[in-house]
């Protein structure tokens, strides 16, 4: 599941954490990629990172912005063990800082690589954010899920053109803005194409975030346990 919880303030103004920990309960993902996940001036009750690192027993953090009074970023959450884990700068010159989140974790099935990140705003940051991100894909082998906020508006973008030949699958839904969503800037890569399964975006969503989250269910290829997955 992917879903930018807009620092948990929803369409009402409201910034209440618990409605957003509500539906990630709900959907009771096994790997979780939080956007604009905020701590910054928001006391123990609607803390994101705190709020959020209690949900899942595996988690990486991107705190791309730091202040006195907390963080600003993103981050991968998952049920099964995260065994390695990195990140990876895909900062532009002059603009928010970016960051990919790289990880490894340990399902049932075998070994699932996943990045996760969150791109910027302007065409020209975003195609050297996703030319750094297919570097990235390349050198990864076996099963891989890249996800997050991509801040795609066209079709044809940047990101699509660096990933579509790597990451034959992806979602298509239409995530914002949550209360009528036009654009679908919030998506699930995977490769192999069989990887992606069924997949949907929650619109209950559309009160707790400007963006609706997207969930998909993942087919491990078989025979990765036996084998041994790189």
């Amino acid at each position: 599941m992917t879903w930018n919880i807009h620092g948990g303030v929803g369409t009402d103004g409201v910034c209440d954490m618990h409605r957003v920990l509500g539906l990630i309960r709900r959907q009771a993902p096994d790997i979780l990629a939080v956007q604009e996940v905020d701590s910054r001036g928001r006391g123990s009750d609607h803390c994101g990172f705190t709020t959020l690192r209690g949900h899942l027993p595996g988690h990486a953090m991107a705190e791309t912005i730091q202040a006195k009074d907390g963080a600003y970023g993103h981050m991968l959450l998952s049920r099964w063990p995260i065994e390695q884990s990195a990140l990876h700068d895909l900062s532009h010159p002059g603009r928010e800082p970016r960051v990919a989140i790289e990880a490894k974790i340990a399902t049932p099935a075998g070994a699932l690589r996943v990045i996760s990140t969150h791109l910027g705003l302007r065409q020209r940051e975003r195609y050297t954010q996703a030319t750094r991100l297919a570097t990235l894909v390349r050198r990864l082998e076996g099963p891989l899920v890249v996800l997050g906020d991509f801040n795609e508006w066209g079709w044809r973008g940047p990101v699509f053109r660096a990933l579509a030949a790597q990451m034959p699958a992806r979602t298509r839904h239409r995530t914002f803005p949550s209360r009528l969503p036009a654009l679908k800037l919030d998506r699930i890569f995977c490769r192999p194409a069989s990887l992606l399964g069924r997949n949907w975006r929650d619109s209950s969503g559309r009160v707790a975030s400007d963006h609706l989250p997207v969930v998909a269910e993942l087919h491990m290829p078989s025979g990765l346990q036996e084998a041994g997955a790189p």
